[in-house]
């Protein structure tokens, strides 16, 4: 399986977030081409992956993740948390989750 994809866990209680809005841009652009705009679902999941097989390709991409939208904190570290990464090898599926809670955030490549 090729392409990107990604999820959302509150490390406050261990338990997926839905309804956070997401995006994919391609950073080869300027200003960043958006790809792909979604909310999570119940399982904290995309229904569909951010960028399909199909359309894989190598770059440098970024994930956006609206948290305080979420969380609506008066106190909250960051409004949206960017992540940029490279696909170096677009045959690879790229998974990239979030964990993060109003004042915390952390990401990495899982499987």
């Amino acid at each position: 399986m090729a392409g990107i994809t990604t999820h959302v866990l509150d490390v406050r209680t261990g338990r997926p977030i839905g309804g956070m809005q997401v995006e994919l841009f391609d950073l080869a652009t300027t200003p960043p081409t958006r790809l792909h705009a979604t909310r999570t679902n119940s399982d904290g999941r995309t229904d569909v992956p951010m960028l399909a097989a199909q359309a894989a390709r190598t770059g440098r991409f970024e994930l956006r993740f609206y948290v305080n939208a979420h969380f609506k904190a008066p106190d909250a570290l960051a409004e949206e948390v960017p992540v940029q990464f490279s696909v170096f090898d677009a045959g690879q599926h790229y998974h990239i989750p979030l964990l993060c809670s109003p004042w915390f955030f952390s990401t990495y490549r899982g499987s």
